[in-house]
């Protein structure tokens, strides 16, 4: 009997065609409605945007419209990303347009979370700078129904799960918890017992898939690394399987996000992107099924 669920939520880079993060602009070639169609015909229940792809939606068609054309095609998760800045005074650090555009689009879609940038690198000494801002935001996402998820990152300020796991406890607010991205817990030298034994289920708000080389390629930062060299969920040497396996024992039940970012996923058609990760995705989640009942 299977275990483990098989929906799925295109992450926002999945669908995103040429766009790459820090691009002088992220936004999409591809128009929202037609990756939320694109994404509904590949089979995934959901999928993800940024700001730039937001900004069209809210000057264009409004994110009402969306939001129905999604219930039309059967898509029921959007999610919205990406607050940076968040801890920094607003005075000086212009980031709240971009919180409120993400906010607005979080209420309108009924969106499950917003995805929030931790601090960057430096691994950060102290959370009490963080706790405090972070909770504040916790409580504006909590009066439009959505929440905050933080995706430590191993080449950002919180660098690890088990980190990040610790800061969401220090936060300590209902709508306050992580996104567990498997490239970022593998990168991060984060082994799986480690990560079973230091999330707390009920912060756990949404999980993401993915896979990598061994190591990034000789000169490549790790940011490159991510941006460009990902791999199809079991075509690298991550064990994605028993990533998938791990979550599901930690309790997760909800959709998984694929995130697929590299040179090769942004030369393929929407269409073909979307399916081979779905694809690639299911085969994994069927051998950890398998691998879970032995």
């Amino acid at each position: 009997m299977s275990t483990l669920g098989r929906d799925l939520v295109a992450t926002c880079w999945t669908t995103a065609g040429t766009a790459v993060p820090d691009g002088p602009s992220e936004r999409s070639p591809f128009s929202a409605t037609d990756r939320v169609s694109a994404a509904a015909e590949a089979g995934f229940v959901g999928l993800g945007f940024v700001v730039d792809d937001l900004e069209v939606v809210r000057d264009t068609i409004g994110f009402d419209a969306l939001r129905s054309h999604a219930d039309a095609v059967g898509i029921r998760h959007l999610e919205v990303e990406l607050v940076k800045d968040w801890w920094r005074d607003p005075e000086e650090v212009p980031w709240r347009a971009r919180w409120d555009l993400l906010r607005d689009a979080a209420r309108a879609f009924d969106s499950p979370m917003v995805k929030i940038a931790p601090p960057p690198a430096p691994t950060v000494d102290s959370f009490e700078p963080f706790t405090g801002p972070f909770r504040r935001l916790a409580d504006e996402a909590a009066a439009v129904g959505t929440r905050l998820a933080l995706e430590p990152l191993p080449f950002a300020g919180i660098s690890s799960m088990p980190q990040g796991s610790e800061f969401v406890a220090a936060v300590d607010h209902s709508h306050a918890g992580l996104v567990v991205d498997s490239w970022h817990v593998f990168r991060a030298g984060t082994s799986l017992e480690e990560l079973a034994r230091t999330l707390d289920p009920v912060t756990v708000f949404g999980v993401e898939v993915n896979d990598a080389d061994a190591q990034p390629q000789p000169g490549r930062t790790l940011f490159e690394d991510t941006r460009d060299n990902r791999r199809y969920p079991g075509e690298g040497a991550q064990d994605v399987v028993g990533f998938l396996r791990t979550m599901a024992e930690v309790g997760w039940s909800g959709p998984w996000g694929v995130e697929m970012l590299s040179t090769e996923h942004r030369a393929k058609s929407l269409g073909d992107a979307l399916d081979a990760a779905r694809e690639t995705t299911l085969r994994c989640i069927r051998l950890a099924d398998d691998s879970s009942i032995q």
